[in-house]
């Protein structure tokens, strides 16, 4: 069902969706009439073969609230990595709240603003890159954020910059968000030899039932590194689709870290095209369901340039009646030789009901190369369990210390401290009851 959406544009066209420069509008209309040409994806696309998402086509998700007076920067504390000193911009149900935004650890010359006060200042970032990498052709989500989008983070790390701090950009959603649908629409530049860490919080409090359609654009410039986390830790009966797409220059390193563990259904893309020589590339992930979750990655790096390298690790971990997805793309131009690819991802079910589908795909044009990739999905290894009996390690006990091995091996390539120990403590919580 489109005809929500619709509607909403008609209202949101009139109002919000003439704010920007002027080549804003005509964008925003061109993508409502894509997203309306393609509908919804069904399993008959090939992306989508194993996941549907009737359950957000079905519902009528409207336009939601902006009051973000309810919230206080304590009921925040759990999701900022016990570091209030983070810059760290914050919205509320898809809107800025600047009352809870912090950005005064920033170094000089660094740009973290919302996108709705860029859109007022005409920053000449939005010309050059907003809707250029990430774009919506052929993505129906992408095409309906493109069409709403109003706000959202602009980050500009300038030439030679390091930030030591990790830039936080946390999406929360309250009880007031039950019903409603965000289009958070973030840019980040990492200028040349720049490097930076920025980490996508997106958080629930409670567990009203809403829709979050997010797409991060994301340029890594020559010499430079990024480094971005996304975490999803949706209210358990939200629905969450998030879109991450990235360019590289030459000698660019990108590092992505994607951790699900929210939501009734999420699909997290990761996209990124090393489109220099010596571009790097290192996808790292985890996604943990239970009850009747359905949990989707997605990802694709393209090798468009020669001598790059690439490397990913994703796990699941599957319990009760979940579903894991998790479909992953390498795709060697006939120009990218010399290309050194490594991808695997690994699945642990914990239940009979669950069940996972894996796809790791190479596509190589190029003749030079060095590719591989693989997958596994298995259950607790019984030998490792007999062995921990035998030291007189209950059955439970046991179990939940190898699922939590197997959950924390991914958690050791995080470099920012703080994110890996609150990460590894929630992943310990879910698998041993703990309290903390």
């Amino acid at each position: 069902m489109t005809n929500a959406y619709l509607e909403d544009f008609t209202a949101f066209a009139a109002n919000g969706g003439r704010q920007g420069p002027v080549w804003a509008p005509a964008i925003r209309r061109s993508a409502i009439d894509r997203f309306a040409a393609l509908g919804f994806p069904t399993p008959k696309n090939e992306d989508w073969h194993f996941t549907s998402v009737a359950q957000i086509a079905e519902r009528e998700f409207r336009a939601g609230p902006t009051d973000s007076s309810l919230i206080r920067a304590a009921d925040l504390a759990p999701f900022i990595f016990n570091r209030p000193e983070w810059p760290a911009l914050v919205f509320v149900n898809g809107r800025w709240a600047p009352d809870l935004s912090t950005l005064r650890t920033l170094p000089r010359g660094v740009i973290v603003r919302s996108l709705a006060e860029s859109w007022e200042q005409e920053e000449p970032l939005l010309a050059q890159y907003l809707t250029k990498l990430a774009t919506y052709e052929e993505q129906a989500f992408t095409a309906l954020n493109t069409a709403f989008m109003k706000d959202g983070a602009v980050v500009h790390i300038p030439a030679g910059s390091t930030v030591d701090l990790p830039i936080h950009l946390i999406f929360v959603s309250d009880a007031n968000a039950a019903k409603s649908v965000a289009h958070p629409r973030n840019l980040i530049v990492a200028g040349r030899n720049a490097k930076a860490t920025v980490i996508e919080s997106f958080v629930s409090l409670g567990d009203a039932g809403y829709f979050t359609n997010a797409v991060t654009e994301a340029v890594v410039e020559e010499g430079a590194t990024l480094t971005h986390y996304k975490i999803q830790r949706e209210s358990q009966r939200a629905y969450h689709v998030g879109t991450v797409d990235v360019r590289q220059e030459r000698d660019s390193h990108f590092v992505s870290f994607s951790f699900a563990t929210g939501a009734a259904l999420s699909r997290t893309n990761i996209y990124t095209v090393l489109d220099g020589p010596g571009c790097g590339a290192t996808l790292h992930g985890l996604y943990m369901a239970s009850g009747e979750q359905h949990v989707d990655h997605q990802t694709r790096i393209e090798h468009a340039q020669p001598n790059c390298f690439s490397r990913e690790v994703y796990k699941g971990i599957l319990d009760g009646a979940s579903h894991g997805v998790f479909n992953g793309k390498v795709y060697v131009h006939p120009i990218a030789q010399q290309t050194d690819g490594k991808q695997s991802n690994n699945n642990l079910l914990l239940s009979d009901k669950a069940r996972v589908d894996t796809k790791p795909q190479l596509e190589i044009f190029a003749d030079d190369v060095k590719c591989t990739h693989g997958a596994t999905v298995g259950r607790i290894d019984e030998q490792a369990l007999f062995y921990m009996k035998s030291r007189g390690v209950n059955r439970e006990l046991a179990t939940q210390l190898l699922t939590y091995a197997f959950a924390a091996d991914v958690l050791e390539e995080l470099e920012v401290e703080e994110v890996k120990q609150e990460l590894e403590r929630i992943t310990l919580s879910r698998f041993t009851r703990a309290e903390g």
